[in-house]
């Protein structure tokens, strides 16, 4: 007889069948562990790139922040990374910052490029560009279009796959029907790609993770269609694209979702700290 891990109550995703003590969203001095820990389990989540926007046509998704966990000592300060802050200005889309609580380090995702090419996830610190930076398992660079523990940017493709994944591509032509590609699916979602063109634009969708799914691109025709969704965090969706501006990232480093034709791209989301004991 089959038993699924699914409906069975003894599984159970919490690490080591710990108990999940705190969830941290903010930077502290002051975080309280019980009296007698001396150890704690800590998965750690930088926060999310923010997507860029172009004068004509489309920018590229945020990478999604980096996720790291392990056993470390207690501390009562940490460290939570927002998310990069999504801009109207055509340009490369703001990284995400660090988070660490402890020895456990995770990196920002890098925003979208100054152009079509979606941001990196993060790792070990924060990427730039499409290729990804050392990762928490000490994985190699992934570069742009390839898979890894942290993966590289899309670049005219949909994004690759990993555990936090890059940022879909834009679309640069600003004519006929046009469609942007979507943000990597993993444990942390990278944002989607824009489109913008005089034609049918439809803006890519954000990646979806593990437990959130993430938001929708927008399709219309003219330039004022084509944003795309925002990639899920470890903790919620991504917002959905609205006209051509991109979707804010979920909580937990989500991707923000790429703008066309000068709209807003959508924010990276915030990073987290969730300690076991």
């Amino acid at each position: 007889m089959s038993v699924s891990i699914y409906n069975n109550s003894s599984f159970t995703d919490s690490p080591y069948g710990l108990k999940l003590q705190q969830t941290i969203i903010a930077s502290s001095s002051s975080v309280v562990i019980h009296a007698g820990i001396q150890r704690v389990y800590a998965v750690v989540i930088g926060g999310g790139g923010a997507g860029s926007t172009q004068t004509t046509g489309g920018g590229g998704g945020g990478g999604a922040g980096g996720y790291s966990a392990g056993w470390t000592y207690v501390s009562t300060s940490v460290t939570v990374g927002t998310g990069g802050t999504g801009s109207s200005t055509a340009g490369a889309g703001a990284n995400g910052n660090p988070s660490i609580y402890g020895m456990i380090f995770a990196g920002g995702g890098s925003g979208g490029l100054n152009g079509t090419g979606g941001g990196a996830g993060g790792g070990a610190t924060t990427p730039t560009g499409n290729t990804s930076a050392i990762s928490y398992t000490a994985a190699p660079v992934a570069n742009a279009n390839v898979t890894g523990y942290a993966s590289g940017g899309g670049s005219g493709t949909t994004a690759p796959a990993g555990v936090s994944t890059g940022g879909g591509a834009g679309v640069a032509t600003a004519t006929g029907t046009q469609t942007a590609f979507a943000g990597g699916r993993g444990l942390v979602g990278g944002g989607g790609g824009a489109a913008g063109t005089s034609g049918t634009g439809t803006g890519g969708k954000g990646g979806d993770g593990d437990f959130y799914n993430g938001g929708t691109g927008t399709s219309g025709t003219g330039t004022s269609f084509g944003g795309g969704g925002g990639g899920a965090g470890i903790s919620s969706v991504g917002a959905n694209a609205s006209a051509n501006n991109g979707g804010n990232g979920g909580d937990g480093g989500g991707g923000g979702g790429a703008a066309s034709t000068l709209g807003t791209a959508g924010s990276g989301g915030r990073g987290e700290v969730r300690l076991y004991y």
